[in-house]
């Protein structure tokens, strides 16, 4: 079906309804695209090859529900998450919103998930071999003085399953969460996850919304502290770039945040110097923002408003729209 006709009915719908929808359409292999391979694009991620670097990021297949289709969308990596310790069933709906005319989201889901157990059990059943990272993050009623072991139990549980393991102290729609930023914390949380696995990458994610100095400061103490990379950026609460007000509160993701979530790399490819990874996400929607992306430090990228706005072909989309930007003759 037409991209074009299947997005009149799933926007028709109520945003996390046709999550739920699409999930349950690629989940069961009915939604496909192909599987794409570059040779200028071709890259790794933490020692495994991959044929490019677009990856999807977390927050779309919170349960690892999909784990076998993504590749035949196009995607070369996948980022499964937030899981946290125990089953929670995030904030109360509605809580998933469209911005059609610019092509965002506004969403307050609250890390609703399965929990990391049955995360774990279909971790471990997954046929693909496509790099898997695990986004972990605390349960929300998890006092911050406590979250370390909420982060800790998350990745005994994972590490020997999956490629790398992001450590999420950033988005909006846990309170409290985005105090646990700060580096002397972030030092704690890491020594604690390198103690328990020292060969399973741990990237750290951080917030659009933080002050220059305080990204730099972060990111600097987060690879002293074990690092392998940073996750740039999450969700934004600011609303600056919409064509129209908004009152809902909660993380935007889209266009809008793209200027920012470039800067943000900027900002920590000069703190963090040119060896740590950087995933670039926030508002990549082509292939002229990925260049952007990767020109501003990124080493790989992830999409998620992007692949709802573009429908299935979209990794292979902005893919292909990347690789034009490093052909001979561009």
């Amino acid at each position: 079906m037409n991209y074009s006709i299947l997005k009149k009915l799933l926007f028709s719908m109520d945003p996390e309804r046709a999550h739920n929808f699409a999930m349950w359409a690629i989940s069961t292999g009915l939604v496909r695209s192909a599987t794409v391979t570059s040779p200028l694009l071709r890259t790794s991620i933490f020692g495994k090859e991959i044929p490019h670097p677009l990856g999807l990021a977390a927050g779309f297949d919170k349960n690892a529900t999909a784990l076998d289709h993504w590749e035949s969308l196009g995607f070369s990596f996948v980022e499964v998450g937030t899981v946290t310790p125990l089953p929670q069933s995030g904030n109360p709906k509605p809580r998933l919103f469209r911005l059609q005319n610019d092509c965002a989201l506004i969403n307050r889901m609250g890390f609703n998930n399965d929990g990391v157990a049955a995360i774990a059990n279909r971790l471990e059943a997954r046929q693909t071999r496509i790099p898997i990272g695990v986004n972990i993050g605390k349960n929300k009623w998890t006092p911050n003085e406590h979250a370390l072991e909420d982060y800790a139990n998350c990745m005994r549980a994972v590490h020997h399953l999956c490629d790398y393991v992001v450590v999420n102290v950033s988005s909006p729609n846990t309170p409290g969460l985005r105090d646990l930023q700060s580096a002397d914390t972030i030092m704690r949380i890491l020594d604690k996850l390198v103690s328990i696995s020292t060969r399973t990458p741990i990237l750290v994610k951080i917030s659009p919304d933080s002050h220059d100095d305080e990204l730099a400061e972060t990111a600097i103490r987060a690879i002293e502290s074990g690092a392998a990379g940073i996750v740039a950026t999450n969700t934004t609460l600011a609303r600056e770039g919409l064509s129209m007000a908004v009152e809902e509160d909660g993380g935007l993701s889209g266009p809008p945040l793209a200027s920012r979530a470039a800067a943000v790399c900027r900002i920590v490819r000069q703190a963090i110097g040119p060896d740590p990874t950087i995933i670039g996400v926030g508002g990549i929607d082509s292939g002229q923002v990925a260049k952007e992306r990767i020109d501003a430090g990124a080493n790989l990228l992830q999409i998620y408003t992007s692949f709802v706005y573009r429908g299935p072909n979209a990794a292979s989309e902005i893919v292909g729209e990347l690789e034009g930007h490093f052909s001979p003759s561009s």
